[in-house]
């Protein structure tokens, strides 16, 4: 595997969804293969803010009309969205990346495309049947069931569920007792968020160990993609599934060699202990930044209350901007490839922006509040106003609800995208959840400004 240098990234056409033509779930790729992997473009990040150039989405189907008030909250959804506005909406947010040249991968059709191979296929559908809920009879007709399906059907199975009433020859006293609408096979309408079942750091991808046992399957997923797509040859797996729970959307690459991970409601200390080891034997980092976060809903992950919108500059809740700390952790006798027994060196606890800061090598990160006022601020934060996707430095994708925050962003030089996010809000997700950045840009050294240097008055909202 080569080692992606910082800046060598290809520049990479922009893709467009398309269908089949067929019932069912929309066809976001072509069916042939993508790329082989002699013509697969470079990927990697070595940080949030640097030009994008490939994401992974997944655009709402199936899955989502799974939901009812009965099952949303075991789910993780906070309501019972309008399925088809939610779709309207995630086309909007792929367009207005592809109309910035941004290549869009959609993960349902690379999912497809892997299980036409035989491998993948029984992973795939050994995942599936993995639940003690059904037991051995009922796992067994399942298998068959799926086995049977071709690639498309298949993948659309695998995402928007298996309900009773759907299997073919189900046997087994599971099956008997079940109710009509109970799932064999339950859907994922939080796949949606990409972000969490894995990150990129550099050319190698951590896919991630999801904490709610609604998501476990999200990351099998994930892993076959990226372990047997053409597109992905190649590619290190840094982290897996089965490790210590950790999730994408608690890790923030805020600087090339700098990670911050949140750890609260779904990623624990020894899921960051471990990534840490990992990136350092992999010499992907030099510091990684442990940031406890609260353990609730509202505040799940680390970007549900910063994210970063230039290299020197990050929007941030401004109820936990002065409390949040961080404890830094480096290797200063260096990590052998026995990653999991070096000894780290934890210091701190200190103030998370004086923490990044140094860890970054600048004066001063620079922070641009959600909302004006306390009461704006925690309706802005719920709505995900903190949750922001940079397409390059000062460019950045935010839902067009969160007005106060927005013209906050404006007001600091940062150009916002705006976009709709009434229905795909309902999962507690925004612009940076529902992506996966594959491939960016490393920021130009232009873009790396020291907060001393800069003129002029502060405005409003910023720090």
């Amino acid at each position: 595997m080569a080692r992606l240098a910082a800046g060598r990234f290809a520049t990479l056409s922009s893709g467009s969804p398309g269908t089949d033509g067929r019932h069912g779930l929309p066809l976001c790729q072509p069916l042939g293969m993508i790329e082989s992997p002699s013509e697969a473009p470079l990927m990697g990040a070595t940080s949030e803010v640097g030009r994008l150039r490939t994401v992974l989405l997944h655009r709402p189907g199936a899955e989502l009309r799974r939901l009812t008030p009965r099952n949303n909250d075991e789910l993780l959804f906070d309501g019972v969205p309008w399925v088809d506005r939610a779709q309207e909406e995630h086309d909007a947010f792929a367009q207005a990346l592809t109309d910035r040249g941004v290549e869009v991968l959609h993960l349902d059709r690379l999912l497809a495309e892997v299980l036409s191979f035989p491998s993948a296929r029984a992973e795939l559908i050994a995942a599936a049947v993995d639940d003690p809920r059904l037991g051995a009879t009922l796992q067994r007709s399942t298998t068959m069931h799926l086995t049977g399906l071709a690639p498309e059907d298949l993948a659309r199975t695998l995402i928007a569920g298996l309900a009773h009433d759907e299997l073919r020859g189900g046997k087994g006293l599971a099956y008997e007792v079940m109710d009509r609408g109970d799932f064999v096979v339950p859907p994922l309408p939080n796949l949606l968020f990409t972000r969490d079942s894995s990150v990129w750091v550099g050319d190698e991808v951590a896919v991630t160990s999801l904490a709610m046992p609604a998501r476990h399957r999200e990351s099998t997923i994930t892993a076959a993609v990226y372990a047997h797509h053409p597109r992905f040859a190649g590619v290190e797996q840094l982290y897996g599934a089965r490790l210590e729970h950790l999730e994408g959307g608690d890790v923030l690459l805020l600087a090339e060699g700098v990670v911050a991970v949140g750890v609260g409601e779904r990623t624990t200390p020894g899921g960051a202990e471990r990534l840490a080891r990992r990136l350092f034997a992999r010499r992907l980092a030099h510091t990684v930044l442990v940031v406890p976060i609260a353990q609730q809903r509202a505040t799940m992950h680390l970007d549900t209350i910063a994210t970063m919108v230039d290299a020197d500059a990050m929007v941030m809740y401004p109820a936990v901007a002065d409390s949040l700390v961080a404890w830094t952790v480096t290797a200063p006798d260096g990590v052998a490839d026995d990653a999991d027994t070096a000894e780290l060196a934890v210091a701190g606890p200190q103030p998370f922006l004086t923490a990044a800061a140094a860890a970054m090598g600048i004066d001063r990160l620079r922070v641009i509040d959600t909302g004006l006022d306390p009461v704006t601020a925690e309706r802005e934060q719920w709505d995900d106003g903190n949750n922001t996707l940079a397409l390059a430095p000062r460019l950045a994708v935010a839902y067009e609800r969160n007005t106060v925050t927005n013209a906050a962003l404006e007001a600091a030089g940062i150009e916002v995208v705006r976009i709709a996010g009434s229905e795909l809000g309902s999962g507690r997700g925004g612009p940076r959840c529902m992506s996966c950045p594959v491939a960016r840009d490393a920021p130009a050294a232009t873009d790396v400004r020291s907060i001393a240097s800069a003129t002029g008055p502060v405005p409003e909202g910023t720090r």
